[in-house]
């Protein structure tokens, strides 16, 4: 795992606006968001449904695009690269959990975690394998390797595709509502798989409506009506409040 850079930035959002044509009416999603998010820090995305959270997420991932605004993350400027690019940026810096797991059906938890670096032509057949496994060791699916996802839980699948994500070992983690189909005790197991990767240097940022998760986070940030209704750190016991 990567070493803790402190004060290194891995977000940059800047300005961000967010439009959509509904019918003859255009709707603005997003009003003009702007934060920071450095390596190593753990943050939550909160706020009523409908206000733009995972609209956010997509738009730091690349999978969805501003109406105006700039997001900077790890260095790269992911308005201005191409889909083929943001494909290969992706796969080598960015690890997303998704609330549904996404596991591919036909292939076993172990063949789902070297998919990524077959994907990313990154190590050799034998290290992938190796890799695979180290990582399902780590969310402690080793003994489940072989089996197809609709063979275990959903708290395995889930853990599972946190192996996944971390197959190319990328420095920042995205889960949008990654526990939000599991039942409360698996949810509070897969958050403190969460937090041990973000103590051994990964950055974390992830879309949640689980309030006692959420409160869980040192840093939450709150979108009410498009906008930044807070932005708490909750380990300096401080408040920003955005305008």
């Amino acid at each position: 795992m990567s070493a803790i850079i402190p004060n290194k930035t891995i977000i940059q959002v800047k300005d961000i606006v967010k439009k959509y044509e509904v019918g003859n009416n255009e709707v603005t999603i997003l009003k003009s968001i702007s934060f920071d998010v450095h390596q190593g820090e753990f943050v939550s995305i909160v706020g009523p449904s409908g206000n733009g959270k995972s609209t956010l997420l997509n738009m730091i991932t690349g999978i969805d695009r501003p109406s105006a605004g700039d997001i900077t993350v790890t260095g790269r400027d992911v308005n201005k690269m191409s889909e083929n690019q943001l494909a290969g940026w992706r796969g080598e810096n960015v690890g997303i959990i998704f609330q549904f797991f996404q596991m591919l059906p036909a292939l076993s938890l172990l063949q789902n975690v070297i998919l990524p670096m077959d994907f990313a032509n990154k190590y050799t057949p034998k290290e992938r394998k190796a890799r695979a496994m180290s990582l399902l060791e780590l969310v402690g699916l080793a003994d489940q390797a072989d089996k197809l996802p609709s063979m275990v839980s959903g708290g395995q699948q889930q853990r599972a595709a946190i192996a996944r994500a971390l197959a190319n070992d990328p420095p920042l983690l995205v889960g949008d509502e990654p526990t939000g189909n599991l039942d409360s005790r698996t949810a509070a197991e897969v958050f403190d798989l969460f937090s041990q990767l973000v103590d051994q240097g990964k950055t974390m940022i992830m879309v949640t409506h689980d309030k006692e998760l959420a409160q869980r986070v040192p840093r939450r940030i709150e979108i009410v009506n498009g906008r930044i209704a807070r932005d708490d750190v909750l380990q300096q016991k401080s408040l920003a409040v955005a305008n």
